[in-house]
């Protein structure tokens, strides 16, 4: 129809040049602001389309660290309620672009982890034990059971501490236990810390933190400090160094 039009105008010697560029520059302009909300409409279809999430499911927004319930999905937006009690209007368009995690699609139950370091010195074994025994008495721990299957890989329900690594400060262990609501994790965390730092007193079992030892022998010298301990506190101690040997 357009082009008819400037045909038809062409025939009846009306000056069209300016009519077209205006036209032109109309559109150019109307493309640069319609274009971003273009994309998000059609992300918002292939939101609607594939399904990545639904209406209630948690998800998080891994690059913000945000987590919280889909409320509402339109062709503009996504609207979040985040576990802050508050809302996260994102656009299709970039929302899709972003690594999201779905902790509704299957099952809500999730796995969490927790690294500890303990000492050499300490009981290894009673390390691991400790830290399965505490963990499982904990509310909103899923204490055993059947085995959790994702995928082809079936998962022990119950607590379970593994020997990581052995460390340059102690030996670290890596405990996994799974909880049974997706929004329970930072929480969980909180009442495990609490619950084994209780358990620690009792037990042949310390958390290892850096240590630096000095050591001299014959190659290294030697050293004379002094410290006049006479002095106030708040005052710098007077040192003397010795060459080295």
């Amino acid at each position: 129809m357009v082009v008819a039009l400037f045909f038809v105008l062409g025939i009846l010697r009306v000056e069209v040049t300016g009519l077209l560029f205006s036209v032109t520059v109309l559109s150019a302009v109307l493309a640069v602001v319609l274009a971003p909300i273009a994309t998000d409409f059609v992300a918002g279809f292939l939101i609607l389309v594939n399904r990545p999430y639904e209406i209630d499911d948690m998800i998080e927004i891994v690059d913000e660290d945000k987590r919280g319930y889909v409320e509402e999905i339109t062709l503009r937006y996504t609207k979040i309620l985040t576990l802050e009690n508050t809302f996260l209007v994102i656009p299709n368009s970039t929302i899709y672009d972003r690594d999201v995690i779905n902790y509704s699609a299957n099952d809500e139950r999730t796995r969490v982890s927790i690294e500890f370091t303990v000492t050499y010195e300490g009981d290894l074994a009673e390390a691991r034990q400790l830290l399965e025994r505490t963990v499982r008495h904990i509310d909103g721990v899923i204490e055993g059971g059947p085995a959790i299957r994702l995928g082809g890989t079936k998962y022990p329900a119950e607590p379970k501490a593994f020997i990581s690594e052995f460390g340059d400060h102690g030996i670290r262990i890596d405990l996994y236990f799974w909880v049974e609501k997706p929004y329970l994790p930072i929480e969980m965390r909180s009442k495990v810390h609490e619950s084994i730092w209780d358990e620690l007193d009792e037990a042949d079992v310390e958390i290892a933190y850096p240590h630096t030892h000095l050591v001299f022998d014959e190659t290294s010298g030697s050293a004379r400090v002094t410290v006049d301990r006479s002095q106030n506190i708040d005052a710098e101690p007077s040192s003397e160094r010795g060459a080295a040997d």
